[in-house]
C-alpha cells in the first residue's frame, strides 16, 4: 500500500518536547526544522514527527484536540524486560511526564505502564511474556 508510514503529533513547544524525548533516550530523525522534529521508535524505526500547532493545523486543516478531555491515539512500545519498563518509568518521571497507569501486570502476561508526554499524548510500554499469553481455542 505504501513505501513507509509515520505518525504526526502536534506539540505546543518543540524545544520542551525535544528535551523530554531526549531524556527518555530517543533517537532523532535527521530532518529537523524550526517547525518540526522527529524520533524513531523500535528496531523498525517507526517515525513519530512532532509539529508546531500552526504547522499541524495547516496540514490537517483542523484544530488540535484538547487532550485534557480526550485522546487521539495510544502509541505503544514493546520492552524486552520488566526492568526496561521500570527504567522507562523513572525516565518519564524525571523528564516531567505523567504516569496514568501502572507499572503493573495486565491480563497475567503483560507488564507495563502508560504515560503522557508534556503535550498530553498517550504512550505505553509493555513487556509481553508470550509464554504466559492465554490461548484461545477455535
Amino acid at each position: 500500500m505504501t513505501n513507509s508510514a509515520w505518525f504526526n503529533l502536534p506539540v505546543k513547544d518543540l524545544q520542551c518536547s525535544k528535551v523530554f524525548f531526549k531524556e527518555l533516550g530517543a533517537t532523532f530523525v535527521e530532518n529537523e526544522t524550526n517547525e518540526m522534529f522527529g524520533i524513531y521508535l523500535g528496531k523498525n524505526k517507526v517515525q513519530v514527527m512532532m509539529f508546531s500547532y500552526v504547522q499541524f493545523e495547516q496540514f490537517t486543516q483542523a484544530k488540535v484536540a484538547d487532550l485534557s478531555h480526550s485522546g487521539e491515539l495510544l502509541i505503544s512500545m514493546e520492552a524486552q524486560s520488566k526492568k526496561e519498563v521500570d527504567d522507562m518509568v523513572e525516565k518519564v518521571r524525571k523528564a516531567g511526564g505523567t504516569i496514568f497507569a501502572g507499572p503493573e501486570t495486565w491480563q497475567g502476561w503483560m507488564y507495563g505502564f502508560g504515560f503522557q508526554d508534556p503535550d498530553g499524548h498517550r504512550w505505553n510500554m509493555a513487556f509481553m511474556d508470550w509464554d504466559k499469553k492465554p490461548t484461545t481455542k477455535p
